[in-house]
């Protein structure tokens, strides 16, 4: 089922539900992975900001006309979604954006780091777009998506964390960080900082009962994946072989795991969620 569809159904959070009181921030969570990942929280009991670069993002890929009809469509349960826009490169806007979140929900207590991918300065794939033939804005830009914005976004949200002595930061990384890429190698080097940042703030935030993690996505069928990718038809079908792409589903359940009580004792940690693609250590 694509995220769409997926996406059309009312969130119907419980408030007894193991996130019950805690307000989440997913970036990038208008669409695609961040969004099944923020309806995931939802599900689970939390309060969530929505994010996105802008208003209209969601429609890129025809999942949604606008972010605000994504959290009319997600604020029918119990749980309340409310949107928040701007680039998350951009320090000012990202303290605007937390300020927001937090005046509407409370403090945010889970922040998943969602937003990025392999996007160059004009926006689509960049082209050319591999070790040695690249385009220097596009790795700027690359890495402004997913490494500054990540970086960014956890200092506007962590010393609030650490002064309650609680709280949860899933970063989204990627499988291609862990492995050599001739291509995509500006996105793979940049969420291979992302996974390093994460022990690096993991290690910051570890005396103040903060958990940080990173969960490591294989090819997931996203509406921007299928839209942007040659797929492999025998990939698609779900079911008991792990020879197949994930649905953001399966990604989304690793993301609610950390963001739980359930893993009170992991941080630090690299979750690869690419059933058993690749399999090396580290």
């Amino acid at each position: 089922m694509s995220d769409a569809l997926t996406a059309a159904a009312p969130v119907r959070g419980l408030v007894a539900g193991p996130l019950a009181g805690q307000v989440a921030l997913v970036t990038g969570s208008g669409r695609g992975l961040g969004h099944t990942i923020g309806r995931a929280l939802m599900a689970l009991g939390a309060d969530l900001a929505l994010h996105d670069i802008s208003e209209e993002a969601p429609a890129k890929y025809g999942e949604f006309p606008n972010l605000t009809a994504v959290a009319d469509s997600m604020s029918k349960g119990a749980a309340r979604a409310v949107a928040v826009t701007g680039d998350i490169s951009q320090e000012a806007v990202v303290q605007a954006m937390v300020a927001k979140a937090e005046a509407s929900l409370g403090p945010i207590t889970i922040l998943v780091n969602c937003a990025g991918g392999d996007i160059g300065a004009a926006g689509g794939k960049p082209d050319p777009n591999t070790a040695i033939r690249f385009l220097l804005e596009d790795v700027q830009a690359i890495v402004n998506r997913n490494l500054i914005g990540t970086m960014l976004l956890s200092r506007a949200v962590a010393p609030g964390m650490a002064e309650r002595r609680s709280g949860a930061i899933i970063n989204i990384s990627t499988v291609s960080a862990h492995i050599g890429a001739a291509n995509e190698t500006a996105y793979a080097c940049a969420k291979a900082a992302v996974v390093h940042y994460t022990r690096c703030l993991a290690a910051e935030l570890r005396d103040a009962g903060v958990r940080v993690n990173a969960v490591s996505p294989g090819p997931a069928k996203t509406a921007r994946f299928l839209a942007t990718r040659s797929v492999d038809p025998t990939m698609m079908e779900e079911g008991p072989s792990l020879n197949r792409y994930a649905s953001a589903d399966e990604i989304a359940d690793v993301v609610g795991f950390l963001a739980s009580a359930q893993s009170r004792f992991v941080s630090g940690q690299v979750i690869r969620v690419d059933g058993a693609a690749n399999l090396f250590a580290a």
